[in-house]
């Protein structure tokens, strides 16, 4: 076709080919034994391209093989352009519905890990596994400035805090999304504790490779009650606390003498929740439900489904749940009398609307933290960053502004660990 003769549609289709043909070269490696088959689909004109990566290589071909993806990236011909230029990042990309994904998740935020951009720049996202051996944490880095590490709840993944993760990263912060073990893209021991005590270990030796010393800890349920765990554990680590609707200790807890006997070691049978209700569990945790994009919950779904299925999922699901219940709210060593000890800045955001922590349990937390700021937020459900990314995280910035205004930020040496 001659240029005179060539559609706009035409040029710019030839133009992804060659960013396409870039991959190889731009490609930065992979952990031994990594082999993974990408799929990446352009909509609007039509067109897969299958990315075949291994520890050392990347294999890029129009079309696909016989040999099925384990990640379906799907976005248009512009979007991808700007992806590999680094115009914007993936997770602009997904937050502007502009990008979705199918498969495994950590693989799929992997992807844009894996190539450096144009003139050797590095990527945007990084995706990285540290701890030791059998307990590693799955950590996407993304942005620069003060760092945030954002911290998911029982049964999710990293993935909840995306939104957030890209409000965050656009606003001037170096932020952190982990996995904690047992869920998403990390590891999953059979035999572990599965209590905030110990995930609290997991992720500071998880920072401690990263070389990250002082962090803003954000954690939704779960992770907002292995937030604060982490603050009263190691408050020189720890600028501030913000806790989404966090599991603390229920004050009534009418079964724990049943809950007590009833044993997650049976997690290693095989057997699965259904699809129907996981994603009826899912809206429970919502109240605007146009405010879960279907197709997000539909990858929510299939990752929880795809990640159940192993033993060491299970364990690490039923054994947190069972913990979450049984954690004494007063006596010897109870949350509530520990709670009133916690030195750096905290938030407490809570949500009318919760079914599973309601707003009611601020009141315990006026009684033992009362420098703690606290916020309701009207008719919204247990997961606020996903319900309300945007009012969310700037109800976070806040809290992380006025900390580091009172306590800049200083070079540390472990800050420069490699």
């Amino acid at each position: 076709m001659s240029p005179a003769l060539r559609t706009p549609r035409a040029a710019e289709l030839q133009e992804v080919e060659a960013a396409f043909d870039t991959l190889p070269d731009r490609y930065l490696g992979a952990p031994p034994g990594f082999d993974v088959t990408f799929h990446v689909r352009l909509g609007d004109v039509g067109h897969t391209f299958e990315v075949r990566a291994t520890e050392g290589t990347v294999r890029v071909r129009k079309g696909i093989s016989r040999r099925p993806a384990d990640v379906v990236l799907g976005t248009d011909m512009a979007t991808w352009l700007a992806l590999r230029s680094g115009e914007i990042t993936g997770i602009d990309a997904f937050l502007d519905r502009r990008l979705y994904a199918r498969g495994d998740m950590d693989l799929a935020l992997m992807f844009e890990s894996l190539f450096h951009l144009p003139d050797g720049r590095k990527p945007h996202l990084e995706l990285r596994h540290a701890g030791a051996k059998g307990r590693r944490v799955s950590v996407a880095s993304i942005g620069s400035g003060p760092d945030v590490v954002l911290i998911h709840g029982l049964g999710a993944t990293k993935s909840s805090f995306m939104d957030m993760a890209a409000h965050l990263s656009r606003a001037g912060h170096r932020v952190h999304a982990i996995d904690l073990p047992g869920f998403g893209g990390s590891d999953k021991p059979l035999i572990a504790p599965y209590n905030a005590i110990w995930f609290a270990e997991m992720v500071f030796e998880a920072l401690d490779e990263l070389g990250l010393a002082g962090v803003h800890l954000v954690g939704n349920s779960l992770g907002g009650r292995v937030a604060i765990e982490m603050a009263l554990d190691r408050p020189e680590r720890v600028r501030s606390v913000s806790a989404l609707c966090p599991a603390v200790a229920f004050i009534k807890r009418d079964f724990r003498h049943i809950v007590r006997i009833l044993r997650p070691e049976f997690g290693v049978l095989p057997h699965r929740f259904t699809r129907g209700l996981v994603n009826a569990q899912l809206h429970d945790l919502f109240v605007d439900l146009a405010a879960l994009d279907p197709s997000m919950a539909d990858i929510i779904v299939d990752e929880f489904q795809r990640i159940y299925s192993t033993a060491g999922a299970r364990m690490a699901f039923l054994t947190t749940a069972r913990n979450i219940y049984l954690d004494a709210p007063y006596g010897r060593g109870g949350f509530y009398p520990r709670l009133a000890e916690l030195k750096p800045p905290a938030l407490f955001v809570w949500a009318t609307h919760d079914r599973l922590v309601p707003a009611a349990f601020a009141r315990h937390v006026e009684r033992a933290l009362p420098s703690a700021d606290q916020v309701i937020l009207d008719h919204c459900g247990h997961v606020p960053q996903v319900e309300r990314p945007e009012q969310t995280a700037g109800i976070v910035r806040r809290l992380i502004g006025q900390a580091e205004a009172l306590h800049p930020a200083r070079p540390d040496p472990l800050t420069l660990v490699a």
